[in-house]
């Protein structure tokens, strides 16, 4: 194993998101050498270290025992050790807690360094087939339904594509949310990354919400990819429709005309009067 003289203060490793086989030397290296080991779930990490027969002693760091954890590891820090900070998957304080500890070592003086590796967001982006050269990252949206639609009813003005995560048993309802505001617009939904049975489902947004509600909740965390406006997307009259059906099942009328008319372009009057049709009773 390559020894990497590891130094004092705090370092960050990536770990695998799904592939055991995604982790590098120089993060072994780190593990190994490292006087504790700061992860999420000390059951998840026990699998990885053991795999490579690593025995580093593992102290769980996460949201509901940061605030206590914290000023411990600050001072082992400060006394001169050498800690490494994981998370369960990926990138350690892409989505989790741990950069609070991070500003805390900063505020501290505290050396703090990285060895780099998998992310799920930049991994389902290089495979998306969608625009990278500006993306903005979302995280996980609220599970709240009015929480998510306002914030993405706030990314309508992106000029940049989307990344999200998303659990599977609240795909479907992102997705048919997300048709109010860019049903049009070319997504992605990935999964299972690097994992046996990785998937990557492309299409508009109104199709992947077809596809995922009316399928059965798909396993693992999904990572949702939504591209920037496109001056190419065809809202035509079925599109606008599908939308607008989708924004009156929980708008008001006037609140899913000025949604759909602000995500199609096209003019309120239009929209208003469709919006009449589809709320005529059925005779």
């Amino acid at each position: 194993m390559t020894i990497t003289l590891l130094s004092t203060g705090l370092t960050l490793v990536a770990t695998p998101i799904g592939n055991m086989l995604d982790i590098s030397k120089r993060a072994m290296s780190a593990l190994a050498e490292a006087d504790e080991v700061l992860c999420e779930d000390s059951r998840v990490s026990r699998k990885l270290l053991s795999r490579y027969g690593i025995k580093t002693k593992l102290r769980t760091y996460h949201e509901h025992n940061a605030s206590k954890v914290r000023p411990k590891i600050l001072e082992k820090l400060k006394s001169g050790a050498k800690i490494v900070l994981i998370s369960d998957a990926g990138t350690p304080t892409i989505s989790d807690p741990g950069y609070k500890l991070i500003r805390a070592c900063i505020d501290s003086d505290i050396r703090v360094s990285t060895i780099p590796g998998p992310t799920a967001v930049i991994a389902a982006l290089s495979i998306s087939g969608l625009p990278t050269n500006k993306f903005y990252f979302g995280g996980f949206l609220p599970t709240k339904t009015n929480a998510r639609k306002k914030i993405l009813n706030t990314c309508q003005q992106l000029d940049a594509t989307m990344v999200f995560y998303e659990s599977p048993s609240r795909l479907a309802a992102c997705l048919e949310d997300a048709t109010v505001y860019f049903g049009e617009r070319s997504a992605a939904v990935a999964r299972e990354l690097t994992k046996l049975h990785e998937e990557v489902r492309r299409g508009t947004v109104a199709e992947l919400s077809k596809f995922y509600s009316s399928s059965t909740p798909p396993k693992g965390e999904a990572v949702l990819l939504i591209g920037p406006p496109d001056s190419k997307a065809v809202w035509n009259e079925s599109a606008v429709e599908r939308a607008l059906s989708e924004a009156l099942m929980s708008n008001t009328l006037r609140d899913a005309v000025q949604l759909v008319a602000a995500a199609s372009g096209v003019s309120k009057s239009i929209i208003y009067d469709l919006a009449l049709e589809l709320n005529k009773p059925k005779s």
